[in-house]
C-alpha cells in the first residue's frame, strides 16, 4: 500500500467515524412543549410553579438600584441630557415643554415638565414613569437602563430649575452677564 493509499484509506475511516456520529439527538430532542400535557408530574402539566421565595438573578440588585439614585455630578447630568436627547425629547421636547416632534405627527401631547405637579414630584416619579411607563407612555425599563433612567431624571430636575432660575439665585452669573 502506498502512502497516497494509505492517507486516502485514513481519510475514509476518518470520515465514516465522524459521520456514523451524527444523528438527530441534538437537533430533534425530546422535550416537554409549554402547558402540554405530561405524564411526569402528578398534576398533568409540563409547565412548573416557581418554589416559594424564588428571586431570579440580579433582581436584587437591580431593586436597590430603583431606589437609590446616584450622586449627582456633570458627567450624570451629561449622560442625562445625551439619554433624554435620544430617549424623551421627541416627545417631551429638547426643553421639557410637552412639544416634541410626534405632536405633530398627530400624537397627544405628554405634559410640560414646568407644570406645578411635575414641579413638586420627587424625583423618584420621573424614574418611575419611565420604568413603569404613565398614561399613553409605555415602559423604558427594556430601552433604557436604570443608570441611565436615573441620569435622565436629574436632567428633568435640572431643566426644571433652569426655567426657575434667577441672577439672585446665582451671584456669580452676575458678573459674567454684565
Amino acid at each position: 500500500m502506498t502512502a497516497r493509499g494509505f492517507g486516502l484509506l485514513t481519510a475514509v475511516a476518518v470520515a465514516g467515524l465522524v459521520l456514523s456520529a451524527c444523528d438527530l439527538s441534538m437537533t430533534q430532542q425530546r422535550k416537554l412543549r409549554t402547558y402540554a400535557p405530561s405524564s411526569l408530574w402528578p398534576d398533568g402539566t409540563s409547565a412548573r410553579v416557581l418554589p416559594d421565595n424564588v428571586v431570579a438573578q440580579g433582581d436584587v440588585a437591580r431593586a436597590a438600584a430603583a431606589k437609590t439614585p446616584p450622586p449627582i455630578s456633570d458627567a450624570l447630568l451629561a449622560r442625562g441630557r445625551e439619554r433624554f436627547g435620544i430617549f424623551c425629547a421627541p416627545c417631551h421636547g429638547a426643553a421639557g415643554d410637552g412639544d416634541g416632534v410626534i405632536v405633530a405627527h398627530g400624537f397627544p401631547a405628554p405634559p410640560s415638565y414646568h407644570i406645578e405637579r411635575l414641579l413638586a414630584a420627587p424625583t423618584q416619579h420621573f424614574f418611575d414613569v419611565m420604568t413603569s411607563g404613565y398614561g399613553v407612555m409605555f415602559s423604558y425599563a427594556d430601552r433604557v437602563n436604570v443608570q441611565d433612567r436615573w441620569a435622565i431624571a436629574a436632567y428633568i430636575r435640572a431643566l426644571q430649575l433652569s426655567r426657575r432660575a434667577t441672577v439672585a439665585g446665582v451671584p456669580e452669573a452676575a458678573e459674567k452677564i454684565r
